[in-house]
């Protein structure tokens, strides 16, 4: 896809997913979407449906044909939908209990099924769609795609704990795979992800799982058609080994306490005072 093409799907990607943001904070009833981040500071959920449906689009606009364009509408609608779901619903008191995959499956045990799970069961659903309409048939390719597509849209959403981490994690991640051949389908995901980053980092908003699993979804889902089995494999079971290690150690205390990581994830952000 040429370069002028890509222009305005970058172009269209960051008005579509700031236009979406300013609407959905005028909208009635938008303070369903207000939630208390990490620091006490009142911030809106907007942003995630915002950039689910302004990358999810945009990725379909940039997509070599129409299996393509559905493919990244199913990931990025899908998988932006069921997490706006456990947004809403699993703020609840009696959802708050069950955290992490282990806590879904000990809820289910009990008898209950948390909105974490009916996210985790969606996802899933969302990237076995993708994968197939991306033309995979066979079943290791199907069960390859499908746990690389949620593999790394749960892996960006546990990313997002603190301001602008998930977004800059996207835009580093997203801007060389959009940059080589066979990119577009990023290049408008991207630049809405960017385009959100200063409100994220103001603590004005947050993305919320509907954010950060739909971008992650986009982000796996190019991953799928740009490598082979193996490559699939190898991806797959680095972000398995990522969410069993998140189970089990605080990916914030990582990085706070890597020089380097630290600066990087902390740029941009309010000072700890204000």
């Amino acid at each position: 896809m040429r370069l002028g093409t890509r222009l305005l799907l970058v172009g269209a990607g960051a008005l579509a997913a700031r236009g979406a943001l300013a609407a959905l904070r005028r909208a009635p009833h938008a303070d369903v979407l207000e939630r208390t981040n990490h620091r006490g500071r009142t911030v809106s959920l907007a942003a995630g449906p915002a950039l689910a449906a302004a990358a999810a689009v945009t990725s379909a606009a940039g997509a070599a044909g129409v299996p393509g364009a559905a493919a990244a509408l199913t990931a990025g609608l899908g998988a932006g939908a069921v997490g706006l779901y456990d947004d809403i619903v699993g703020a609840r008191p009696d959802q708050k209990s069950a955290k992490g995959f282990r806590g879904h499956l000990n809820a289910l045990r009990d008898g209950r099924v948390t909105s974490g799970l009916v996210k985790i069961a969606g996802i899933g659903v969302a990237g076995l769609v993708a994968t197939a309409l991306s033309g995979r048939r066979h079943p290791v390719d199907l069960l390859l795609g499908t746990g690389v597509v949620a593999g790394t849209a749960n892996l960006v959403n546990l990313l997002d704990l603190r301001p602008g981490r998930a977004l800059k994690v996207g835009v580093a991640l997203g801007v060389p795979l959009a940059a080589t051949p066979g990119g577009a389908p990023l290049a408008g995901p991207v630049a809405a992800a960017a385009a959100l980053l200063p409100d994220d980092l103001d603590e004005r908003v947050m993305l919320g799982d509907a954010g950060a699993n739909a971008l992650g979804a986009l982000l796996g889902l190019h991953l799928v058609n740009r490598t082979g089995r193996v490559g699939q494999a190898l991806l797959l079971a680095a972000l398995a080994g990522l969410t069993l290690a998140s189970e089990k150690v605080s990916f914030t205390k990582v990085i706070e306490a890597t020089p380097g990581l630290r600066e990087v994830d902390a740029w941009g952000r309010r000072p700890a005072g204000e």
